[in-house]
């Protein structure tokens, strides 16, 4: 048989089931993607409202991830910077920390700022630079532990973990307690130092729309559900079967195999919230942290501080919130509209949409940078990828996708004997 005629299938189109979709089709074959929804991106995506750009949850791009250098085309995604720090708000008062050696205009305001003593502020720099002579593998085959007893073990002070540390990481790992791995801390840790966080001119969702465009041969199934995979058929939610070589599972995969060895994927969660707002509390391209511990608040950041395709009457605001609530949808807005005004002194925030994403990122424990191929494969012609087979981040979600290609592709090449199929497939 040639390539192309080979019948791959990739479920989820998704960032996993994208890149697993590009590496195939670089290889010569035509894989084609079936997903559920109308468009393509999982949880990378961006809707406009209004003229607003809403991404679905605040999320940033760090340009220091090995895939993205590889994958992403960061001038054509006319990639906007963020600057390397945060703005703290205290008590109704804010406070700005940052990289003063890459962004001059953070440094006087770091050096007096009472976030983080002076040892705190020597520890991060030495921090800094023990983490850019160590390697990504490294890291990643370090002994695990919370990310709060890592920092209590580096001798970090209990105000500058509480002030920037916990608001900060617990934006990125979505959980209020730092109870992620230190290996993810230190790898993020490790990206936001030697690169920056960045976001496309049009919302992360920018970032699929790149990966989409770059397929040339790859069919995209939209609007099709995936009841359950079997070893060469695919059997849809209307019923229908089709008939397959191989399946690339780039999505959860225990509702679609029965019997699988792994346990069900646990998943943390997040609300995003957007208002817009007449008047900025500050123009820095900077991440807004709520340091106040009995904030429901965790983070917020003003879109229209980077320069972005589509702006709003006046100016967009996104808050997320990470901390557990049984709150319904308008007792939420309010809380939300009362912190921002008694913590950020920001009036007359009018709601434009929320986004409660139950899936926000995998809870995983005994992360890995990566894997091998052959481990991607769970049946003779079924594939996983996901960023919850080896961390919670886009670089893992990349590296997933290319090495269940990477398998199908070594599977083929080292002979394995795949009848013709002669039945009809959508």
């Amino acid at each position: 048989m040639n390539k192309q005629d080979y019948k791959i299938h990739i479920i989820g189109a998704g960032i996993s089931g994208l890149i697993a979709a590009q590496v195939l089709e670089k290889n010569g074959y035509r894989p084609i993607i079936i997903e559920a929804s109308d468009r393509a991106g999982g949880r990378i995506k961006t809707d406009l409202v209004n003229s607003y750009q809403l991404d679905h949850g605040f999320q940033v791009l760090l340009d220091a991830y090995p895939k993205v250098k590889q994958y992403l085309n960061l001038d054509a995604l006319e990639a906007q910077y963020f600057a390397p720090g945060a703005i703290i708000f205290k008590n109704g008062e804010k406070q700005i920390i940052g990289d003063g050696f890459r962004n001059k205009n953070l440094l006087w305001s770091t050096l007096l700022t009472n976030v983080a003593t002076i040892s705190d502020k020597l520890k991060i720099l030495a921090l800094n630079k023990s983490l850019r002579n160590t390697t990504i593998k490294d890291i990643f085959n370090k002994p695990e532990q919370t990310t709060l007893q890592y920092l209590k073990s580096k001798g970090f002070s209990d105000k500058v973990i509480e002030q920037f540390f916990k608001p900060f990481y617990s934006g990125i790992f979505l959980e209020p307690h730092l109870e992620t791995s230190s290996r993810m801390f230190e790898f993020v840790f490790k990206m936001f130092g030697e690169g920056n966080a960045v976001l496309p001119k049009a919302g992360i969702g920018g970032v699929t729309n790149q990966l989409v465009k770059e397929l040339k041969s790859t069919k995209i199934l939209y609007n099709t559900k995936v009841k359950e995979v079997k070893d060469k058929v695919i059997v849809l939610e209307n019923g229908e079967q089709l008939k397959t070589h191989f399946t690339i599972i780039a999505t959860a995969a225990e509702h679609l195999i029965g019997n699988l060895n792994n346990q069900q994927t646990q998943w943390k969660s997040c609300d995003c919230l957007y208002f817009e707002i007449p008047e900025k509390p500050y123009k820095l391209p900077l991440i807004g942290l709520i340091a106040d511990t009995d904030a429901l608040i965790n983070n917020l950041w003003l879109h229209n501080n980077l320069d972005v395709d589509s702006v709003g009457a006046q100016n967009l605001l996104s808050v997320t919130v990470v901390k557990s609530h049984n709150l319904k949808e308008d007792e939420l807005v309010e809380r939300v509209i009362k912190e921002l005004k008694n913590y950020c002194k920001i009036d007359d925030a009018k709601f434009i949409k929320r986004f409660k994403i139950d899936k926000a990122l995998p809870k995983l424990h005994d992360l890995r940078c990566d894997m091998a191929a052959t481990e991607t494969r769970i049946k003779p012609t079924i594939f996983l990828a996901g960023d919850y087979l080896l961390n919670a981040s886009l670089n893992a979600a990349m590296t997933s996708g290319e090495r269940a290609a990477e398998g199908v592709i070594a599977a083929l090449e080292d002979g394995l004997f795949v009848e013709e199929l002669t039945s009809e497939y959508i």
